[in-house]
């Protein structure tokens, strides 16, 4: 029998939980809620979810806090929800490691496509790939780790897929659209708007200076490429 994925949704206001949970359920997702972050930390370590929505702006612990606290524990794909004219919030959960987020009021069916997709994201990898290697980066597919220069890093699993493709086509420049398709499925728009703040947060985690970036470089007006060092 096949197991549904866990969802756990955190948010301060009963409404949203009752909202998500029922349509969630619907959905074939099982779903846990938390109403703060205190209580989502608990939640995430004892209920193992594999997708958590996260408002950010509640009392006593706030979506901030527990991406910074929840990081250091787990990659499992969170994604941001947040009004509309709170969206710079939701841009520095990113950088704090949330994979993606959705602007309220949301369509219920935007919102399970975007979670659909970033379960795919961190699907494990295929054991039988070969590693990348690129200078002193190295990504193993099977064991899903990265290192560079000896060292491991922890990839969100949307920067883990991005570095993918980026490693994958190393010394060819790939425009933004290429690279969002390469993580999406059609219809599945999200990646193209925040690929910016994962391209920072990569450079953070794997260049030696990210504002001088070795590996990672931006074409102007047209995309990224992955450069290969001599």
């Amino acid at each position: 029998m096949l197991v549904p994925k866990k969802i756990l949704v955190v948010d301060d206001k009963a409404n949203v939980r009752d909202l998500l949970r029922e349509y969630m359920s619907r959905q074939g997702f099982a779903v846990v809620t938390a109403v703060n972050g205190r209580e989502a930390i608990y939640a995430a370590r004892h209920e193992q979810p594999d997708v958590i929505l996260l408002d950010i702006m509640m009392p006593e612990m706030d979506g901030y806090e527990f991406l910074r606290q929840y990081r250091r524990e787990r990659s499992v794909p969170v994604i941001v929800l947040t009004a509309r004219d709170e969206e710079s919030d939701a841009v520095l959960g990113l950088e704090l490691g949330a994979d993606d987020y959705v602007l309220k009021p949301f369509r219920m069916q935007e919102l399970a496509a975007r979670v659909r997709a970033v379960l795919r994201r961190a699907e494990p990898p295929d054991p039988t790939r070969a590693p990348l290697r690129v200078g002193e980066l190295v990504l193993d597919d099977g064991a899903h780790i990265v290192t560079v220069r000896g060292a491991a890093v922890t990839l969100t699993p949307t920067e883990f897929n991005l570095l993918r493709a980026l490693m994958t086509s190393a010394g060819q420049t790939l425009t933004r659209q290429q690279l969002a398709d390469r993580l999406s499925e059609e219809g599945y728009g999200g990646l193209d708007r925040t690929l910016n703040v994962h391209i920072r947060n990569l450079r953070t985690k794997i260049e030696a200076d990210p504002d001088q970036p070795k590996y990672i470089e931006t074409v102007f007006g047209v995309g990224y490429r992955l450069a290969k060092p001599e």
